[in-house]
């Protein structure tokens, strides 16, 4: 059986291995790293035909890894699931993250927002370095990988075999133990899909509905095509936002977002994006104010736009005295009435506390990553499935969600490296 090839034996003659762990991701390579170094053979699965492929994706800008900010400040990046990722970091925390890639011989670095990288800033090498450690280990069999093995549930009335649909046809596997990391419902054609949910659900067990997170959302009513023209793609710089939702809770943040054909995206909405879209569902709408200069004070802005402006026009005015065109002047045009734009105080508030109206997020396929997965409730303190005993679950496909910064892939680390852990025990492995 050689690595990354397909298994070859009859569907009608299951094949028996000790582990099977389905999902190349972070999760998923993580747990098999973990039981790989106490020597037991284990056997990856992979829908798609290389492994990590969202993982490279994520480095495609620079691989962020994970954060260095202080450790209750960490935590409550997770929000209503602090508690649970808090458990999990305390047996893999961000300088573990740190020590294990240099491990693989990868140095890292905290750039000047805290976020952690590796030096080259790219995911290539470690992944290279990863997949060597999981083939050639310092004990034991290492790694079996095998690609193109979509995994399609479990044979009836079994929950220790698994069905696939491989290009030689449909294969049975019997596991001992397995780990599921099948990742959320974003970049579909990456390998994350979702199509696990009813598959679980079926089983019994509890799944929380899978909804967009890190993501883009349409305006109300849409941009009007002067608009979108002119400065989709474009990003608001030295801005920020301020949101208060219907149930009262506030987020404001500096930042960056850039304008789209149909709204806004870009890391300053995605910071907001879980109270944006929540608010959606409950009310049918969202509201955030952008503040178009947060470094003037409001009584300054005030006194430059009621600076006599002469012959010039108003646009020629705001660039001169606020530095206000481009996008930022667009915004102001395509948001306010003639009125509003020629009324001093109006105009002024509005240059601090603009009004951007949300309808709807962008589809989950566009997503950074999603919420909603296995509840936690639904398992052990070992990441095992109550109503499935021998089945963990880790990564994405748990119910937690996080904004970017290296939130998203320690988490991966942290409950992949915690189910792998489980499995030993279920196993009875030292």
């Amino acid at each position: 059986m050689n690595p990354e090839n397909p298994l070859t034996v009859p569907a009608t003659a299951p094949i028996t291995v000790p582990i099977a762990i389905i999902g190349g991701g972070p999760a998923g390579l993580m747990a098999a790293q973990v039981l790989s170094d106490a020597g037991l053979a284990v056997h990856l699965f992979d829908a798609m035909p290389s492994i990590g492929r969202k993982f490279l994706l994520a480095g495609k800008g620079g691989l962020n890894l994970t954060h260095s900010e202080g450790a209750d400040t960490f935590a409550g990046r997770y929000g209503a699931r602090r508690a649970a990722i808090e458990d999990l970091l305390k047996d893999f925390d961000p300088e573990a993250v740190r020590a294990w890639a240099l491990s693989l011989g990868i140095e890292t670095f905290v750039g000047s927002s805290g976020r952690v990288f590796p030096k080259d800033m790219k995911a290539a090498p470690l992944l290279r370095a990863w997949l060597q450690r999981l083939r050639h280990p310092v004990q034991g069999p290492g790694v079996q990988f095998h690609m193109r093995h979509r995994w399609t549930g479990w044979a009836e009335g079994n929950a220790s075999t698994l069905c696939f649909d491989t290009p030689q046809g449909p294969l049975q596997v019997r596991a001992g133990a397995m780990v599921l990391a099948l990742g959320g419902g974003s970049w579909a054609r990456l390998g994350s899909n979702g199509a696990w949910v009813p598959l679980l659900t079926a089983r019994g067990v509890a799944v929380a509905p899978l909804l967009p997170s890190n993501c883009g959302f349409d305006v109300k009513g849409g941009w009007t095509e002067h608009f979108a023209s002119r400065f989709a793609g474009q990003p608001f710089k030295s801005v920020a936002i301020a949101v208060t939702t219907s149930q009262g809770v506030q987020f404001e943040r500096k930042g960056e977002f850039v304008a789209t054909a149909t709204g806004v995206e870009g890391s300053l909405v995605y910071a907001a994006s879980s109270l944006l879209r929540d608010d959606i569902i409950r009310t049918g709408s969202a509201t955030f104010h952008l503040d178009l200069l947060p470094d003037m004070p409001p009584e300054r802005v005030l006194t430059e736009v009621q600076h006599p402006r002469g012959t010039r026009s108003l646009s020629s005015h705001l660039k001169s005295r606020l530095h206000i065109d481009g996008i930022k002047a667009g915004m102001l045009y395509e948001c306010l009435s003639k009125e509003v734009m020629a009324d001093p105080v109006q105009l002024a508030a509005a240059i601090k506390a603009l009004p951007i109206t949300l309808t709807a997020t962008r589809p989950i396929d566009e997503a950074i990553s999603t919420a909603g997965g296995v509840l936690f409730e639904a398992m052990t303190p070992d990441l095992m499935l109550e109503s499935l005993p021998g089945v963990f679950c880790a990564g994405e496909m748990l119910d937690w969600e996080a904004p970017t910064g290296g939130y998203l892939l320690q988490a991966c680390f942290a409950s992949g490296r915690r189910a792998g852990q489980g499995v030993r025990q279920f196993l009875q492995v030292k």
